[in-house]
């Protein structure tokens, strides 16, 4: 008989802690291999939890609602045969890779009239402090400023400051105690931009008194995170929209003549969205900042091209699962994703991995009926595009006879992105490629 460590699993780079939902098993319940112990949820996704060993549960060592750092243990299960060494979660971040020597761009059509040139990304950024949402909350719940969040000394990964050690700090105030304060230099300007952006989304709004019939619904914690994420989105980026139209009449043709066989030969249903990444994932090739993110003073230009398609839940709220590298599939492998992604989101079956490492991300808005959006950006990326609703409309058309009017299917096409390193030019370009690339769609292609 051995006693071994049931582990919180690590759910992501940027992941630190999980709440506990459910425990599915209770002190003295056999759990097999690979059974669901209990379900956890981060600020990504609620997953489940399965047991690494089988055996019987001999201790739970959290409760549920509780949040739990990444790498704590979390129960003890009791197992037959040899006592043996239990390998330790991985918590440490991983290496820092040196980041590749610039490489000279191939302009792969010369109709392009704008590609900004590369920069050297190997100065390492000024350090910043990461803080979690829920001790962002703890912190603006009682009154602590930023400057004397900073100066609370951490003892999580990387000297982050952990819930216990916000807690022990507040205590130690209230009892007049003098709080342990943190030694290390003030990180400066950037700490504080960075942080204080995270500050005033935390901020409780004014009560509102209601004279009338109301109903007050408070928010659920997807609810909470997806409204924290948003505004945290608009207070870091330079949001700004531009907007164009495109006959897609053929791609409509297409896919109307070729549905029915395709369902038939893979067993699947083909929608637009496919078709949207499709072309969207040839147009990033040549348009590789529209692929990044920013940190600091750098911009990260991502060699991967992993899309997030924004998908809505039953309950109304919104997630993104993410298609990974994308520029690697056919369209019958795009299709497959798609799908296989939106129906896990539907069904809560999304895995913490599938929703990591977006570069890129699609908003298909014209599914409830909208002509275009204005969509957000979601971080750390620096665009999103938006798909509106396809409608026939009459429109003026050129020929080789002169001008004519005819039906066609109209889209408009919308896209936000980050005004700090794409400009007006480069930003209107890529999305002018995009609507090409639609309406320049093979009518005569296979599957």
């Amino acid at each position: 008989m051995s006693l071994v460590d049931l582990i919180m699993p690590k759910m992501g780079e940027s992941i630190m802690e999980a709440t506990i939902l459910k425990w599915h098993k209770k002190p003295g319940d056999h759990v097999k291999l690979d059974e669901t112990v209990l379900d956890i949820a981060t600020d990504k996704v609620d997953t489940e939890v399965p047991s690494t060993y089988e055996g019987t549960v001999s201790e739970i060592l959290f409760a549920e609602n509780d949040v739990v750092p990444i790498g704590s243990v979390i129960a003890r299960i009791q197992t037959q045969g040899a006592a043996f060494v239990q390998p330790q979660a991985s918590v440490t971040t991983p290496a820092a890779v040196a980041p590749a020597a610039p490489q000279e761009q191939v302009v792969e059509s010369e109709d392009i009239p704008y590609q900004p040139t590369a920069i050297n990304i190997n100065r390492p950024p000024a350090a910043i402090r990461f803080y979690s949402p829920l001790v962002l909350n703890i912190a603006a719940s009682e009154g602590i400023s930023m400057s004397e969040l900073e100066a609370i000394p951490g003892t999580g990964n990387e000297g982050r400051v952990t819930k216990k050690d916000i807690l022990d700090y507040i205590a130690a105030k209230r009892s007049g105690r003098k709080p342990a304060q943190q030694t290390t230099p003030d990180t400066g300007s950037q700490a504080m931009v960075q942080t204080g952006q995270q500050q005033k989304l935390q901020e409780s709004a004014p009560t509102v008194g209601y004279s009338g019939n109301a109903e007050i619904i408070e928010m659920d914690r997807m609810r909470r995170l997806i409204s924290d994420h948003m505004v945290r989105s608009k207070s870091t980026s330079a949001h700004v929209t531009s907007f164009v139209e495109a006959d897609v009449t053929n791609m409509v043709i297409w896919r109307e003549k070729i549905k029915q066989e395709y369902e038939k030969r893979e067993g699947d249903k083909i929608t637009f969205t496919p078709l949207f990444i499709e072309a969207i994932v040839k147009c990033l090739k040549k348009y590789t900042w529209l692929n990044a993110s920013v940190e600091g003073n750098n911009i990260i230009v991502k060699k991967d091209i992993n899309i997030g398609m924004a998908t809505a839940l039953p309950s109304g709220n919104l997630i993104v699962p993410v298609i990974r590298n994308a520029d690697q599939l056919n369209l019958v492998g795009l299709t497959r994703q798609v799908n296989n992604l939106a129906n896990a989101a539907r069904n809560n079956k999304l895995k913490p991995e599938e929703t990591q490492g977006g570069t890129f991300t699609i908003t298909n808005v014209g599914t409830f009926g909208s002509l275009m959006g204005t969509p957000i950006i979601n971080q750390p990326q620096v665009a999103v595009l938006a798909t509106g609703v396809i409608k026939k409309r009459p429109v003026v058309i050129e020929t080789e006879q002169g001008d004519s009017i005819a039906i066609r299917h109209m889209m408009y096409i919308s896209m936000s992105y980050d005004h700090r390193i794409i400009d007006g030019a480069l930003g209107s370009t890529f999305l002018s490629a995009v609507a090409k690339e639609l309406e320049q769609f093979n009518v005569n292609r296979d599957f």
